[in-house]
């Protein structure tokens, strides 16, 4: 299946653009996300252990399922004050 991945923030940055598209098996978990997304953006290598995803406008955990025509976000962590 293919899935469309929303990056925000530093993870945006790293990648140099706002989404990217991954093929995925169906069935797919969010570990399996994050590691598809390092392998194909490498550059988000070092920040992709600390994000958060979300699926379908809510946070999932690794072991979350992510269905065909799911809306994904890739949403690192934030600082500030």
């Amino acid at each position: 299946m293919r899935i469309r991945v929303k990056l925000f923030a530093g993870a945006r940055e790293a990648a140099g653009r706002d989404s990217i598209d991954l093929d995925l098996p169906e069935g797919a978990t969010v570990a399996q996300l994050r590691r598809q997304l390092a392998t194909e953006v490498p550059r988000l290598s070092g920040l992709i252990a600390r994000v958060m995803f979300a699926v379908d406008t809510r946070y999932a955990d690794d072991a979350s399922i992510i269905r065909p025509n799911a809306e994904v976000a890739c949403i690192p962590p934030v600082s500030g004050g």
